[in-house]
């Protein structure tokens, strides 16, 4: 089989739009490289979304280009796309009557030369992946009968058995409860720190994105309002404009750091 690409995700003044919002989103301009954790932050319909299936390749720019590893994504296959980046969306299925080492499994299936069969390669590889996302524990037993949080740690599993150099994340912790927030960002910051896997997560939590990310990218409206590091991106002074909301940043004590809490609506006082 010929070599497949690897490298960097660049995305070179991306801009997209739907019908009835043409020009909705860009121009964006960014290079995930390899160990990197992203997060993309902004209010409901500033296009993180739709920025994430851009770079997942499900949906293709109007102008500008996204490449991997200096190949265009336009150009690849569905398989090939499928062994470099993986996507967990935002509602995965949860009503699924699989077990968890099957579903682990279903990750390997763009590794898959013949049959439907998998290889003790393929077994080794995601018994890893629940190793390292701490299902192991839940291998045999359906998915419908675990929590939001653990379910949502077994479709991570699953992303990382695909054995991807990128993984794309839609809001993985959205209703869960704080320990699995925690749990989640950290497995993803692990895999990068530790695989040199590329990470781009979409969240609402600008806290978990600056205390877990190196990068973070704001949109405002389908515009870059900042990109840089967490500590340029997630400040008072960036978030307020963009959400409507004061803010302060409050030191984390010994540990560093800060948290970034709202103060009241800058809306409320303009209307």
């Amino acid at each position: 089989m010929a070599s497949e690409p690897d490298g960097p995700l660049a995305l070179r003044a991306v801009r997209f739009g739907f019908p009835s919002r043409p020009g909705f989103l860009g121009p964006v301009s960014a290079v995930v490289e390899p160990g990197q954790c992203w997060a993309i932050v902004g209010p409901n319909g500033s296009g993180k979304s739709t920025l994430l299936r851009l770079m997942a390749g499900l949906r293709s720019p109007d102008q500008g280009a996204i490449d991997f590893g200096g190949v265009a994504l336009s150009s690849m296959s569905a398989r090939t796309r499928a062994r470099r980046i993986a996507l967990v969306p935002q509602h995965p299925p949860a009503d699924v009557d699989l077990s968890v080492r099957d579903l682990v499994l279903m990750g390997r299936y763009p590794h898959r030369t013949f049959g439907m069969f998998e290889s003790a390669a393929d077994r080794a590889v995601a018994e890893r992946a629940m190793a390292v996302t701490r299902t192991s524990q839940f291998a045999d037993r359906s998915l419908r009968t675990l929590s939001g949080g653990e379910a949502q740690r077994v479709h991570i599993a699953a992303a990382l058995a695909q054995e991807p150099k990128l993984l794309l994340l839609d809001e993985p912790t959205a209703s869960l409860d704080v320990h699995h927030e925690l749990a989640i960002f950290q497995i993803l910051r692990d895999r990068a720190d530790r695989d040199g896997l590329a990470v781009v997560v979409v969240t609402h939590d600008v806290n978990l994105a600056a205390h877990f990310g190196t990068h973070a990218l704001l949109l405002d409206g389908g515009r870059v309002a900042a990109v840089g590091s967490p500590g340029e991106v997630i400040s008072p002074d960036r978030l307020a404009p963009v959400f409507g909301v004061e803010m302060t940043a409050l030191p984390l004590g010994e540990a560093g750091g800060r948290w970034v809490v709202p103060v009241g609506s800058t809306r409320e006082r303009e209307a």
